[in-house]
């Protein structure tokens, strides 16, 4: 399920990169701006995000979608080890799927947009480093306070969709705003491009740990009541769950 929510999430992005990017797009002709391209595709990733999450397999799984996350909640104990291995595993082959799906819808389209790969910005691979690690910290904090907060824990996909459009926006210039090293991983087996590859498998994941430290730190491991990012449901939770005591 958590392979299939992600690969999903990874064929919109091309797809709408490839309708919002390619040179011959009626879109990409109409929109000349690159600021209102990367805010379009930033808005249809937060919905694409917040609508994975609110499926029923999103629900059921959490909807982590991003080994960064899944090896966050293991450092705060809400993931077994096991479990952390083979969300990571499933995350990382759901990115190579949802990539090669697009390429065989798209052909040739996909690969004059560069599939799309995430790379360094022109002020090279140390400030996308820095970009990367920040927005990742920033979104595991935001996850954990928004998730663990009773009055607004319904909204947790909301927000996470919300932050994951403006960094989107915002941030990409930097370094793509991966946030995610299953995310830069599908895009680059197929595109055959490694480009600072080392930003994105270790910003994110150092990121999200010190964030999940940080909250530890501040409200306690007994202020983390599960690892779902939706938990108003009725899906059977796997994980060390105690989301009852938020009620």
């Amino acid at each position: 399920m958590e392979a299939a929510c992600f690969g999903s999430l990874i064929f919109m992005v091309c797809l709408f990169t490839v309708l919002l990017e390619h040179p011959d797009s009626p879109l990409r002709q109409a929109i000349t701006n690159p600021l209102l391209r990367r805010g379009i595709r930033g808005v249809v990733t937060g919905i694409a995000v917040i609508t994975l999450i609110h499926t029923r397999w999103g629900k059921r799984a959490g909807g982590h979608l991003n080994p960064s996350v899944t090896l966050a909640y293991f450092s705060l104990g809400k993931v077994g080890g096991s479990d952390s291995f083979f969300y990571a595993i499933s995350q990382f082959t759901g990115g190579v799927a949802g990539v090669l799906a697009a390429r065989a819808l798209f052909g040739t389209a996909l690969s004059a947009v560069h599939y799309p790969v995430t790379a360094p910005g022109t002020r090279g691979p140390l400030i996308a480093f820095g970009g990367e690690f920040a927005i990742s910290a920033l979104m595991m904090f935001g996850v954990l306070i928004v998730s663990n907060t009773k009055r607004v824990h319904r909204l947790t996909p909301l927000f996470t969709g919300a932050l994951a459009a403006a960094f989107l926006t915002f941030e990409a210039p930097l370094s793509g705003a991966s946030m995610n090293p299953a995310r830069t991983f599908g895009p680059a087996l197929s595109a055959g491009s490694w480009t600072a590859l080392w930003v994105y498998l270790t910003a994110p994941p150092l990121g999200m740990l010190l964030a999940a430290q940080l909250y530890r730190a501040w409200r306690g491991s007994q202020m983390v009541f599960c690892a779902k990012l939706h938990h108003e449901n009725n899906e059977r939770c796997i994980f060390r769950c105690n989301f009852r005591a938020i009620r």
